[in-house]
Protein backbone atom coordinates (compact mmCIF):
# COMPACT_ATOMS: atom_id res chain seq x y z
CA UNK A 1 0.00 0.00 0.00
CA UNK A 2 1.24 3.51 -0.92
CA UNK A 3 2.02 6.05 1.58
CA UNK A 4 1.60 9.34 0.66
CA UNK A 5 3.93 12.21 1.99
CA UNK A 6 3.43 16.07 2.07
CA UNK A 7 6.62 17.42 1.45
CA UNK A 8 5.97 21.64 3.04
CA UNK A 9 8.29 24.61 0.88
CA UNK A 10 11.32 24.23 3.03
CA UNK A 11 11.67 20.76 2.80
CA UNK A 12 13.32 18.13 0.76
CA UNK A 13 12.76 14.76 0.39
CA UNK A 14 15.28 12.43 -0.68
CA UNK A 15 13.96 9.11 -2.12
CA UNK A 16 15.55 5.77 -2.90
CA UNK A 17 14.11 3.19 -4.89
CA UNK A 18 16.05 -0.32 -3.80
CA UNK A 19 18.65 1.52 -2.55
CA UNK A 20 19.00 3.42 -5.92
CA UNK A 21 18.85 7.59 -5.07
CA UNK A 22 15.86 9.10 -7.57
CA UNK A 23 16.14 12.33 -6.56
CA UNK A 24 15.07 15.22 -4.21
CA UNK A 25 11.33 15.73 -4.15
CA UNK A 26 9.05 18.05 -3.28
CA UNK A 27 7.29 20.45 -2.25
CA UNK A 28 4.10 19.02 -2.51
CA UNK A 29 2.69 15.22 -2.39
CA UNK A 30 5.32 12.47 -2.51
CA UNK A 31 4.28 9.06 -2.69
CA UNK A 32 6.67 6.33 -1.02
CA UNK A 33 5.65 2.33 -1.48
CA UNK A 34 6.80 0.21 0.82
CA UNK A 35 9.77 -2.30 0.60
CA UNK A 36 10.37 -0.45 -2.67
CA UNK A 37 11.34 3.24 -1.58
CA UNK A 38 13.05 4.65 1.45
CA UNK A 39 13.49 8.45 2.04
CA UNK A 40 14.87 11.00 3.98
CA UNK A 41 13.85 14.43 4.74
CA UNK A 42 15.98 17.43 4.85
CA UNK A 43 15.12 20.54 6.63
CA UNK A 44 16.65 23.53 4.26
CA UNK A 45 15.99 26.31 7.62
CA UNK A 46 18.63 28.19 9.03
CA UNK A 47 19.73 26.05 11.57
CA UNK A 48 21.62 27.27 15.18
CA UNK A 49 24.63 25.12 16.23
CA UNK A 50 25.81 25.50 20.14
CA UNK A 51 29.66 24.86 20.14
CA UNK A 52 30.30 24.28 23.97
CA UNK A 53 33.78 26.30 25.63
CA UNK A 54 36.83 25.01 24.17
CA UNK A 55 40.26 25.20 25.53
CA UNK A 56 42.48 27.08 23.37
CA UNK A 57 46.22 28.17 23.14
CA UNK A 58 46.80 31.74 21.21
CA UNK A 59 49.99 32.58 19.10
CA UNK A 60 51.64 33.66 22.35
CA UNK A 61 50.75 30.88 24.38
CA UNK A 62 47.99 31.78 26.60
CA UNK A 63 45.11 29.54 27.48
CA UNK A 64 41.88 30.75 26.66
CA UNK A 65 38.23 29.19 27.04
CA UNK A 66 35.75 30.16 23.74
CA UNK A 67 32.26 29.00 23.33
CA UNK A 68 30.46 30.17 19.96
CA UNK A 69 27.77 29.55 17.76
CA UNK A 70 27.49 28.87 14.07
CA UNK A 71 24.52 29.70 12.15
CA UNK A 72 24.08 27.07 9.11
CA UNK A 73 21.52 25.58 6.65
CA UNK A 74 21.13 23.36 3.52
CA UNK A 75 22.00 25.00 0.23
CA UNK A 76 18.32 23.62 -1.28
CA UNK A 77 19.91 23.36 -4.98
CA UNK A 78 22.40 21.08 -3.48
CA UNK A 79 20.52 19.14 -0.55
CA UNK A 80 21.33 15.59 -1.99
CA UNK A 81 24.88 16.10 -0.90
CA UNK A 82 23.47 16.28 2.93
CA UNK A 83 22.11 12.91 2.05
CA UNK A 84 25.19 11.31 -0.30
CA UNK A 85 28.37 13.02 1.10
CA UNK A 86 27.77 13.10 5.26
CA UNK A 87 26.16 10.11 7.68
CA UNK A 88 25.28 13.18 10.39
CA UNK A 89 26.23 16.74 8.76
CA UNK A 90 25.78 18.37 12.02
CA UNK A 91 27.68 16.36 14.07
CA UNK A 92 30.45 16.82 10.93
CA UNK A 93 30.11 20.83 10.79
CA UNK A 94 30.29 20.89 14.89
CA UNK A 95 33.59 19.02 14.76
CA UNK A 96 35.08 21.05 12.09
CA UNK A 97 34.35 24.23 13.56
CA UNK A 98 36.23 23.15 16.82
CA UNK A 99 39.54 22.61 14.98
CA UNK A 100 39.02 25.62 12.97
CA UNK A 101 38.31 27.67 15.92
CA UNK A 102 41.77 25.81 17.39
CA UNK A 103 43.75 27.42 14.32
CA UNK A 104 41.99 30.29 14.08
CA UNK A 105 43.28 31.21 17.37
CA UNK A 106 46.25 30.04 17.64
CA UNK A 107 47.94 32.25 14.70
CA UNK A 108 46.47 35.31 17.10
CA UNK A 109 47.94 37.33 19.76
CA UNK A 110 46.01 37.18 22.97
CA UNK A 111 45.28 40.95 22.69
CA UNK A 112 43.89 40.54 19.60
CA UNK A 113 41.41 37.55 20.29
CA UNK A 114 40.12 39.99 22.98
CA UNK A 115 39.68 43.00 21.09
CA UNK A 116 38.82 42.14 17.64
CA UNK A 117 36.15 39.57 18.12
CA UNK A 118 34.25 40.47 14.57
CA UNK A 119 37.33 39.42 12.49
CA UNK A 120 37.91 35.89 14.19
CA UNK A 121 34.12 35.24 13.60
CA UNK A 122 34.57 36.17 10.05
CA UNK A 123 37.63 33.99 9.40
CA UNK A 124 36.08 31.15 10.84
CA UNK A 125 32.91 31.74 8.94
CA UNK A 126 35.06 31.18 5.94
CA UNK A 127 37.03 28.45 6.66
CA UNK A 128 33.87 26.72 7.73
CA UNK A 129 32.28 27.35 4.67
CA UNK A 130 34.67 26.30 2.48
CA UNK A 131 34.88 23.41 3.52
CA UNK A 132 31.13 22.84 4.24
CA UNK A 133 30.52 24.00 0.81
CA UNK A 134 31.08 19.74 -0.24
CA UNK A 135 28.47 18.57 1.93
CA UNK A 136 25.67 21.18 0.40
CA UNK A 137 25.89 22.97 3.90
CA UNK A 138 26.30 27.06 3.24
CA UNK A 139 26.64 28.73 7.06
CA UNK A 140 25.72 32.14 6.94
CA UNK A 141 27.59 33.44 10.54
CA UNK A 142 29.39 32.70 13.29
CA UNK A 143 29.41 34.18 16.79
CA UNK A 144 31.72 34.01 19.57
CA UNK A 145 29.77 34.17 22.59
CA UNK A 146 32.09 34.29 25.64
CA UNK A 147 36.03 34.44 25.65
CA UNK A 148 37.07 33.55 29.29
CA UNK A 149 40.68 34.00 29.77
CA UNK A 150 42.52 32.95 32.53
CA UNK A 151 42.59 34.15 36.39
CA UNK A 152 45.85 36.18 36.02
CA UNK A 153 45.20 37.57 32.64
CA UNK A 154 41.73 38.79 33.74
CA UNK A 155 42.99 40.45 37.26
CA UNK A 156 46.14 42.56 35.37
CA UNK A 157 43.01 43.71 32.58
CA UNK A 158 40.90 44.37 35.13
CA UNK A 159 44.17 46.31 36.88
CA UNK A 160 44.70 47.96 33.37
CA UNK A 161 41.39 49.09 32.95
CA UNK A 162 40.73 50.51 36.11
CA UNK A 163 44.20 52.17 35.89
CA UNK A 164 42.72 53.49 32.12
CA UNK A 165 39.71 54.87 34.19
CA UNK A 166 42.08 57.26 36.22
CA UNK A 167 44.19 58.17 33.73
CA UNK A 168 41.23 59.67 31.90
CA UNK A 169 39.65 61.19 34.96
CA UNK A 170 42.81 63.37 35.04
CA UNK A 171 42.75 64.22 31.43
CA UNK A 172 39.30 65.28 31.99
CA UNK A 173 39.50 66.94 34.88
CA UNK A 174 42.81 68.69 33.31
CA UNK A 175 40.99 69.60 30.66
CA UNK A 176 38.12 71.30 32.63
CA UNK A 177 40.56 73.04 34.67
CA UNK A 178 41.93 74.54 31.52
CA UNK A 179 38.91 75.17 29.65
CA UNK A 180 38.05 76.88 32.94
CA UNK A 181 41.24 79.19 32.96
CA UNK A 182 40.89 80.21 29.31
CA UNK A 183 37.42 81.08 29.82
CA UNK A 184 38.19 83.37 32.97
CA UNK A 185 40.68 84.75 30.93
CA UNK A 186 38.60 85.87 27.95
CA UNK A 187 36.44 86.92 29.95
CA UNK A 188 38.41 89.31 31.95
CA UNK A 189 40.31 90.77 28.78
CA UNK A 190 36.79 91.23 27.10
CA UNK A 191 36.00 93.53 30.26
CA UNK A 192 39.08 95.54 30.11
CA UNK A 193 38.71 96.26 26.46
CA UNK A 194 34.94 96.74 26.79
CA UNK A 195 36.14 99.41 29.74
CA UNK A 196 38.50 101.19 27.61
CA UNK A 197 36.68 101.62 24.95
CA UNK A 198 34.27 103.40 27.59
CA UNK A 199 36.90 105.29 28.82
CA UNK A 200 38.16 106.29 25.36
CA UNK A 201 34.51 107.01 24.38
CA UNK A 202 33.83 109.13 27.25
CA UNK A 203 37.06 111.05 26.91
CA UNK A 204 36.44 111.42 22.81
CA UNK A 205 33.03 113.09 23.90
CA UNK A 206 34.27 115.22 26.82
CA UNK A 207 36.87 116.55 24.51
CA UNK A 208 34.15 117.12 21.88
CA UNK A 209 32.43 119.30 23.97
CA UNK A 210 35.32 121.44 25.39
CA UNK A 211 35.68 122.48 22.26
CA UNK A 212 32.40 122.89 21.33
CA UNK A 213 32.32 125.03 24.27
CA UNK A 214 35.41 127.13 23.16
CA UNK A 215 34.11 127.15 19.84
CA UNK A 216 31.09 129.25 20.82
CA UNK A 217 32.58 131.39 23.62
CA UNK A 218 34.92 132.23 20.75
CA UNK A 219 32.51 132.99 18.88
CA UNK A 220 30.16 135.20 20.82
CA UNK A 221 33.62 136.64 21.97
CA UNK A 222 33.79 137.90 18.13
CA UNK A 223 30.49 139.83 18.57
CA UNK A 224 31.08 141.70 21.57
CA UNK A 225 32.64 145.42 21.35
CA UNK A 226 34.76 147.54 23.70
CA UNK A 227 31.35 149.14 24.96
CA UNK A 228 29.82 146.44 25.73
CA UNK A 229 32.18 145.20 27.95
CA UNK A 230 32.29 148.10 29.82
CA UNK A 231 28.92 148.36 30.25
CA UNK A 232 29.34 144.89 32.02
CA UNK A 233 32.11 146.07 34.07
CA UNK A 234 29.97 149.05 35.43
CA UNK A 235 27.59 146.52 36.67
CA UNK A 236 30.22 144.34 38.10
CA UNK A 237 31.40 147.68 39.87
CA UNK A 238 27.84 148.36 41.04
CA UNK A 239 27.49 145.22 42.33
CA UNK A 240 30.64 145.72 44.39
CA UNK A 241 29.33 149.07 45.88
CA UNK A 242 26.63 147.77 46.94
CA UNK A 243 28.68 145.26 49.70
CA UNK A 244 29.69 146.69 52.89
CA UNK A 245 33.56 146.20 51.90
CA UNK A 246 35.47 148.96 51.61
CA UNK A 247 37.74 148.22 49.29
CA UNK A 248 37.64 148.23 45.60
CA UNK A 249 39.49 146.31 43.21
CA UNK A 250 39.60 147.87 39.67
CA UNK A 251 41.04 145.56 37.27
CA UNK A 252 43.71 146.20 34.74
CA UNK A 253 40.70 146.00 31.61
CA UNK A 254 38.87 148.80 33.17
CA UNK A 255 42.21 151.11 33.58
CA UNK A 256 42.37 150.67 29.77
CA UNK A 257 39.24 150.65 29.11
CA UNK A 258 39.03 154.37 31.34
CA UNK A 259 41.78 155.36 28.55
CA UNK A 260 39.81 154.55 25.88
CA UNK A 261 37.46 156.28 26.80
CA UNK A 262 39.43 159.29 27.70
CA UNK A 263 40.81 159.33 24.34
CA UNK A 264 37.86 158.98 21.96
CA UNK A 265 36.70 162.39 24.18
CA UNK A 266 39.55 164.23 23.29
CA UNK A 267 39.52 163.50 19.85
CA UNK A 268 36.07 164.57 19.92
CA UNK A 269 36.23 167.48 21.35
CA UNK A 270 39.54 168.94 19.36
CA UNK A 271 37.32 168.35 16.62
CA UNK A 272 34.61 170.31 17.38
CA UNK A 273 36.98 173.27 18.42
CA UNK A 274 38.73 173.38 15.06
CA UNK A 275 37.90 176.55 12.73
CA UNK A 276 37.35 175.56 9.52
CA UNK A 277 39.18 176.06 6.55
CA UNK A 278 38.83 179.15 4.24
CA UNK A 279 39.75 179.41 0.93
Amino acid sequence: MAILNFVRDYERLARFKFGRFQGMKGPGPVWKIPIVHQIKKVDTRTEVLDIPRQTNITRDNASIGIDFLVYMRVDINHAEKSVLEVEDYEQAVAGLATTTLRAVVGDINLDDVLSQRERINELIRTRLDSETERWGIKVTNVEIREIDPPNEIQEAMNRQMSAERVRRAVILEADGTREASIKVAEGQKQAEILKAEGDQQAAVLRASGFAQALETINHIAQRVDGNTMGLQYFDTLKTLGESPSAKFIFPMEFTNWIETIARDRTATSDGASAPPDRD
